[in-house]
């Protein structure tokens, strides 16, 4: 894909494929067969949806990364490359049944999930016509399966664990997911929601994104182990992890978790590393590369999620042709929905609005 100098990563301006690194995202998808079968069923276009997910994902980032350096909005919460890690889950779901959480991360599963990437730009302009009706720039809409994110870091695990309780009881074959990072971990909220959907059974999906930091505390400073593999089972439910870079993977440990779950299998906690190339927000990108050496910046660099995916579709027989036209409409795109969104600054939301929709009514 096409690099942007003013707003990509560094490590991203110079990327280049690394024949080591391609054999292991090769072998990654072929390590576990049941995670192989799922990716040899996916159809050429089916590859093809999942790299313009990718694509739409980094490119909504670089516009918010606009509208920061042009003064439109103050600041904006990243997920660049972190990119494979909500894309991959998300496409695995069955949209207009499955129900996503996303953190402010992984805001493209908004997309994945059916809603106008419009509509995601709305919201962190507040317009009248946003999904929240301009009252907060936390993403979601539920006509699309997908809630609104809660601020508080680690809330959304027993809600959706509620959700996914409620598909159980009505013996719906629909599953709940959200991501939950590593800094989130450390919140009695997500200890009681993941403890309750593993007492509960419910067919709930966890993925928790360790992305090396919660804010600006590296994972070291407030994580014992060196990662999460033994977490699921201290839950006492079905757990694997999944490389986190790379989408193929994502996708297909999703696909698996939701069949169990849909078979009254769940809940199941998926473990995917990755790392934020970037600040908390674009306000501390300069703390951010302070917290970590330049190498480790470096050698997540080399594992760009987009770049990565895009030599397997090569290798797999995807044209470049065919790459480039999937960027081109995925630029166009962003670039209408940045445009549609922009008509609505002036709409804003009335006062009296305000007071509807806070409490339930019947």
């Amino acid at each position: 894909m096409r690099r942007f100098a003013a707003f990509d990563p560094p490590e991203y301006l110079t990327w280049k494929p690394d024949a080591a690194l391609a054999r292991a995202f090769r072998a990654t998808v072929e390590a576990d067969p049941e995670r192989a079968r799922v990716v040899h069923a996916l159809s050429a276009d089916d590859q093809l949806v999942l790299y313009a997910g990718l694509l739409r994902a980094r490119l909504h980032d670089i516009q918010l990364k606009r509208w920061v350096r042009g003064g439109v909005i103050s600041k904006a919460w990243l997920g660049t490359g972190e990119e494979a890690t909500t894309v991959g889950p998300a496409r695995a779901l069955q949209r207009g049944a499955d129900i996503v959480a996303p953190m402010i991360r992984n805001a493209a599963a908004c997309c994945e999930m059916g809603m106008p990437v419009a509509d995601m730009l709305r919201a962190y302009l507040a317009t009248a016509d946003a999904p929240s009706g301009g009252r907060d720039v936390h993403v979601g809409d539920m006509a699309h399966g997908v809630l609104q994110p809660i601020s508080h870091v680690g809330d959304m695990v027993p809600v959706i664990t509620g959700i996914a309780l409620t598909f159980k009881l009505r013996n719906e074959s629909r599953v709940a997911l959200t991501w939950v990072g590593d800094g989130s971990t450390k919140t009695a909220a997500a200890h009681e929601g993941m403890n309750f959907a593993a007492v509960q059974h419910v067919p709930a999906i966890f993925v928790l994104q360790n992305n090396q930091v919660a804010l600006g505390t590296r994972l070291a400073a407030h994580h014992l182990p060196q990662d999460f593999r033994d977490w699921p089972a201290s839950y006492g439910m079905f757990g694997a992890t999944f490389d986190g870079n790379n989408v193929l993977d994502a996708y297909a440990a999703t696909r698996l978790a939701a069949a169990r779950c849909r078979r009254g299998e769940g809940p199941v906690m998926l473990v995917g590393e990755t790392f934020r190339m970037g600040g908390h927000a674009t306000h501390d990108e300069a703390e951010a590369r302070a917290t970590f050496p330049d190498a480790v910046f470096r050698q997540w660099g080399t594992r760009d999620p987009v770049g990565m995916y895009e030599e397997w579709l090569k290798e797999a027989g995807r044209t470049s042709r065919e790459l480039e036209d999937v960027e081109a409409e995925a630029t166009v795109h962003m670039e209408r929905a940045a445009a549609a969104a922009l008509e609505s600054r002036e709409r804003v939301p009335p006062g009296a609005s305000a007071l509807g929709g806070v409490y339930a009514e019947r």
